[in-house]
């Protein structure tokens, strides 16, 4: 008896075993990009030399730098749209959409495998695909033709039953989930939800739960195929991409969870993590200064109408900044359509293009001290744009509710002046595609344009014999991937440019880092658990590497930054011993004798010298990334592979 993850799985499977643990490779069929990840795999994908994508259907996506506050992300869009011209690959432009709820709608197919330069990829499970968020390179390779390569994840199943209550939504089910198992809880796992409970949730339901499956450290979470997908996708006029996938019936897992739906209450998420999830009603009271409904999570139709209903005829607190934002253009023509729009205006809310925006603090930074709602999937510290921030992450519900009272509030405690808004998703939606450019054969003769902001990937050199280097951070446990390389409006502009943006590591906890890392000229960073938790950027591994970071030892890494590390030649280690973790202090100075023969003779425990005492460390990756770390980088592997 097989789960659904296995069937998935097993259907893709290229190489290997399903065995948790073991390293697998599987087919992709789909690949999606956004704009800033998208423009370092587009680099590697040139570099590659292949001509076209070899995935069913390729789509680059711009969504996070829409702002154009210079020339710097103009140029970039437009390196992107005539890359992708170039080489046979959609283009969504700026303004069409966030990636995944577009993918859901455009081009999603149940049972398919798709890969994402965007750690929310796993969104895609609203209609039953198998999606997983991977370094921009591993993307790249999928575009070549290549198989992607993971740890066989165990899967945990979760046994939905009951019905959610009234003024209870789908993000209250994924902040249970939070709740349970904090953001390092599924490392290594697929979510996969079963039971009578999945027929009450809509398609974007289970997008929301989906995408917010990454904050648990999930590699994907997915959901059957079932009348409920085949509603959408006929919604969508795509019907015939439907079809039916189930567990089969005493399906194992090797893990086990169940929710009854009809015991959840309102639950938020407080400053500074996503696990850090506590009932509404705990913190209910606390003045508001600004909440954001939207972005890449519960910026579907549903999710926007229930709030223009809720807030219809009504006004939001004066101390309240409200803002809107649309998960794609689709999503507001219908909600225009449907008559929601002028309450979200009367209501006093700010409706904005639909993109990212203040999830990866571009633009809608709050203010100091002030206390911000929002329906993203990240709370991390500073991510919103400003410093010691407080930001709470809950349900459009919640938020709604928050913006009329200027003050955290139980929904719950709005059932008294108006009846909770049951929005029916429309049997046809409103259809308009007419903004993505489809590739041709005759937009594959397109001249690539590189604005001045483009520039080629730097050289990596290979793995030397010896490696002696001295101790640039030591960070604690989990350190995200914006601690590492921050986002932002000021930032991410430099996504193309690995010497511009390599300034900016670890600017938020050490100013001074690159400066000190010019000094050092090779150096080691030091982490704790789950390190690199997060987004997907691989700026995070690359820009570190340029500044002479050829080691990275932790006591446990998130699993796509350690992905990236070797697919840019720095070592990912662990601590044998966790207490060793305490013999390391910022200027430590760390040789690792002879470490290329261990690699090549395929050691497990790589020695290391920590002022002249020996350490041992962990190597625990696959023999092909083994192969990787040799080259100094999975491109540089690939090209000799491609010459031989």
């Amino acid at each position: 008896m097989k789960n659904l993850t296995h069937k998935i799985l097993e259907a893709h499977l290229v190489k290997g075993e399903i065995v948790p643990g073991k390293e697998i490779a599987i087919r992709i069929d789909h690949t999606l990009l956004q704009d800033a990840t998208g423009t370092m795999a587009m680099l590697g994908f040139e570099a590659l030399g292949i001509e076209k994508t070899m995935a069913e259907i390729s789509v680059q996506y711009v969504d996070h730098n829409i702002l154009q506050g210079d020339n710097r992300n103009a140029d970039d869009h437009r390196y992107l749209q005539t890359v992708c011209a170039r080489h046979g690959i959609h283009f969504s432009p700026p303004g069409n959409g966030v990636s995944h709820q577009l993918h859901m709608e455009c081009f999603g197919i149940p049972g398919k495998t798709m890969i994402g330069s965007d750690s929310h990829t796993p969104s895609g499970a609203g209609v039953s695909m198998l999606a997983i968020g991977a370094g921009g390179l591993d993307v790249a390779m999928a575009m070549a033709g290549r198989p992607y390569y993971l740890p066989c994840p165990e899967v945990l199943g979760v046994k939905l039953t009951g019905g959610l209550p009234d003024w209870v939504s789908a993000k209250d089910v994924i902040l249970e989930m939070l709740r349970r198992h904090d953001v390092n809880g599924c490392v290594g796992k697929i979510v996969e939800y079963y039971g009578p409970g999945v027929k009450s949730l809509s398609a974007t339901d289970r997008e929301t739960i989906g995408n917010m499956g990454a904050e648990l450290g999930a590699t994907t979470s997915v959901f059957p195929s079932d009348e409920n997908t085949r509603a959408y996708l006929e919604a969508q006029d795509r019907g015939d991409a439907w079809q039916e996938l189930y567990a089969d019936k005493g399906a194992e897992y090797d893990e086990y969870d169940a929710i009854d739906l009809s015991t959840l209450e309102p639950l938020i998420a407080c400053p500074s993590s996503p696990g850090n999830v506590v009932p509404v009603r705990e913190v209910a009271g606390l003045k508001v200064d600004q909440i954001i409904i939207g972005s890449c999570v519960n910026s579907s139709y549903r999710d926007l109408m229930a709030v223009a209903e809720i807030v219809k005829d009504r006004h939001r607190n004066p101390d309240v900044f409200f803002h809107i934002n649309p998960g794609s253009r689709q999503v507001l023509e219908n909600v225009v359509e449907q008559g929601g729009i002028l309450p979200l205006l009367e209501s006093g809310a700010r409706v904005h293009e639909p993109g990212c925006l203040g999830c990866i603090g571009m633009g809608q930074a709050p203010g100091t001290d002030h206390i911000s709602l929002r329906t993203f999937p990240r709370n991390f510290p500073g991510r919103s744009g400003t410093n010691n921030d407080k930001v709470y992450l809950c349900s459009p519900e919640t938020s709604a509710a928050s913006a009329l009272k200027g003050v955290i509030t139980d929904p719950r405690d709005l059932k008294n002046e108006i009846g909770y808004p049951h929005i029916k998703d429309p049997a046809r939606y409103r259809i308009d595609r007419s903004s993505i450019i489809y590739p041709s054969d005759e937009l594959m003769k397109t001249e690539v344009i590189r604005g001045l902001n483009i520039k080629p990937l730097p050289e990596m050199t290979a793995l030397p014999e010896t490696i002696a280097a001295r101790v640039g951070i030591k960070v604690g446990d989990n350190i995200t991937t914006d601690h590492i390389m921050p986002a932002g409006s000021k930032i991410l502009p430099l996504r193309s440019n690995i010497k511009a943006i390599s300034r900016y590591v670890f600017s938020q906890l050490n100013p001074n880092f690159y400066a000190e890392c010019r000094e050092k000229g090779t150096v080691v960073v030091i982490g704790g658990d789950n390190y690199g938790q997060g987004s997907s950027r691989e700026h995070a591994a690359l820009a570190p590497r340029f500044l002479g970071v050829r080691v990275k030892i932790a006591k446990g890494f998130a699993r796509i930054h350690k992905a990236n590390l070797c697919n840019f030649g720095v070592l990912p280690l662990v601590f044998k011993d966790p207490e060793d973790y305490d013999r390391f202090s910022k200027d430590t100075k760390v040789v690792f004798p002879d470490v290329r023969e261990h690699i090549e003779k395929g050691d497990m425990e790589i020695p290391a010298l920590v002022n002249g005492q020996e350490v041992i460390t962990l190597l625990e990756v696959s023999d092909r990334q083994r192969r990787h770390l040799l080259a100094g980088g999975a491109l540089n592997f690939v090209k000799d592979e491609l010459k031989a």
